[in-house]
């Protein structure tokens, strides 16, 4: 497991040496770790270098408790990329962070720091603050009490102005970033809610903020979210038919 961690999102390979650095395992074991880790394809070799195997996207998709809602919110993922022509975000909460879990965008999409299966910190983010704003208390109250990392130079660090947004965004349904986690970069979100009103997931449209108004997109997000949500809903009532 220490060698598959050490893998980052933007890792296009790994030398040896650099795996020996990031894992501090010895020569001799790191060796016959990759060796059994090649024979499993769970790590391919490609001209010295390592990348993590198909095989483990595999056995991940089989495991994934995200699959059905990947599935769900595809198809509205894509509808929501035509009518704005702009990037599309689906991410989960996971302890502090939102996780990536899928990325749609045209040919135009802007540059932006989200990854698809990487991780962002839930303040710097719109759809990390729709997912903050109806997370448990305790989540909530937790990363208020932390350092609100800076990651660029309009990122909200001060948990007041936090608090009071994530508060607008219980009432309004909606999330804004304005270059708060990148310059040039704005984005418009909204929760996916079950019928406890839980988070489940949340969706985003990002994009320049040389062309792209999140505020005008706003109805159009809160729709898509509400139509996942929906259609996870119905499908939970059929399955519990059955």
């Amino acid at each position: 497991m220490s060698v598959l961690h050490a893998f980052e999102v933007e890792d296009q390979g790994v030398g040896f040496a650099e795996l020996q650095r990031r894992t501090r395992l010895p020569k001799a074991t790191l060796h016959r770790i990759l060796g059994d880790l090649e024979s499993t394809r769970l790590l391919d070799r490609v001209g010295g270098a390592y990348h993590l195997g198909s095989h483990l996207f595999e056995l991940g998709m089989r495991a994934s408790v995200e699959r059905g809602l990947i599935e769900v919110a595809t198809p509205f993922l894509e509808d929501l990329c035509e009518r704005t022509h702009e990037l599309a975000h689906l991410g989960l909460l996971e302890s502090h962070e939102v996780v990536y879990v899928a990325k749609i965008g045209g040919h135009r999409q802007v540059r932006s720091p989200s990854r698809l299966g990487g991780r962002m910190p839930l303040h710097a983010t719109a759809i990390g603050k729709a997912l903050l704003a109806h997370a448990p208390a305790d989540v909530r109250r937790a990363v208020l009490a932390e350092p609100l990392p800076r990651l660029a130079p309009r990122t909200i660090t001060a948990p007041g102005t936090l608090r009071n947004q994530l508060d607008d965004v219980v009432e309004s349904g909606i999330a804004f970033e304005f270059e708060e986690s990148a310059i040039g970069i704005v984005c418009v979100a909204a929760p996916v809610l079950d019928a406890d009103e839980r988070v489940v997931a949340a969706v985003s449209v990002t994009g320049p903020v040389t062309r792209f108004r999140p505020r005008q997109h706003a109805a159009s997000v809160r729709a898509v979210a509400d139509g996942i949500a929906a259609t996870l809903a119905r499908r939970e009532a059929l399955r519990k038919r059955d």
